[in-house]
């Protein structure tokens, strides 16, 4: 059965970034549990069920997908305690706590978010990656223009929040400077916020999912394998055998 999200739960969205206080949620924890949090998991349970044609090994329990409604704010000046809106990360097998590349989705009052690739990675996997993308950029690319023209529409790249002088190590006239300098790498579609109100809701996630699995696939083979076997080209990167396990264990990263 198709998984969507009633009035209810955007109601109570709203009225969480307008109070958002412990006692404010603690009174109405039970439209939390009921109408938020409970389709939330069915959503992410309906999405892992498609995803294990294309994406195995970022299936995981339901609970474990879903990120806490909870903020962590204790190196924050913002002392709010919730997050205004509901999220979830796919991470691959292995990579939980690392940052490598997966899949994330936001639901808020004002829109839909499906975003792949990795996101400010630990220093260990940020440096493997730059140097993959000094060797391998074309490849990249075409990678990446190739989601950007399918039919799937809405994927933009995401911010790659990119130093302003290229990192130690590398040329300054590298050709693939910009990727170089990049913090991030990845794509995002915003939806409309009805979208969270339709039976088509997981539909239309899974298939940008779907479309974005092999950019996401490809930036995990770069953290995980060794030099001699990354892909040298588009073809190579499709027939590549699944990554073998992550080589650090930092935090949890996420879009």
């Amino acid at each position: 059965m198709a998984t969507h999200f009633s009035p209810q739960a955007i109601t109570f969205l709203r009225g969480l970034a307008r109070n958002n206080q412990r006692d404010w949620f603690e009174a109405r924890r039970s439209v939390y549990e009921q109408a938020v949090k409970a389709p939330m998991l069915a959503l992410v349970d309906e999405i892992n069920a498609a995803m294990r044609e294309f994406a195995p090994q970022h299936v995981r329990p339901a609970h474990k997908i879903m990120m806490r409604i909870y903020r962590d704010t204790r190196f924050s000046k913002d002392k709010r305690p919730y997050k205004t809106h509901l999220a979830a990360w796919w991470s691959r097998t292995a990579m939980e706590k690392t940052s490598g590349g997966g899949f994330y989705l936001q639901i808020s009052p004002q829109q839909v978010m499906v975003a792949a690739g990795v996101y400010m990675p630990d220093r260990e996997q940020l440096l493997i990656l730059r140097r993959w993308m000094s060797a391998h950029h074309l490849l990249y690319r075409r990678t990446l223009q190739r989601l950007l023209k399918t039919r799937v529409a809405g994927f933009e790249p995401v911010d790659p929040a990119p130093l302003t002088r290229m990192p130690k190590g590398f040329a300054g006239d590298d050709p693939a400077g910009e990727l170089v300098r990049a913090n991030n790498w990845g794509v995002h579609a915003y939806l409309p916020a009805e979208l969270a109100l339709s039976p088509q809701l997981g539909k239309q996630i899974v298939r940008r999912m779907r479309s974005s699995a092999p950019l996401v696939e490809m930036l995990n083979s770069a953290i995980l394998q060794p030099e001699a076997e990354q892909p040298k080209t588009a073809l190579d990167a499709a027939s590549m055998p699944p990554a073998a396990g992550p080589r650090t264990i930092p935090r949890r990263s996420f879009f």
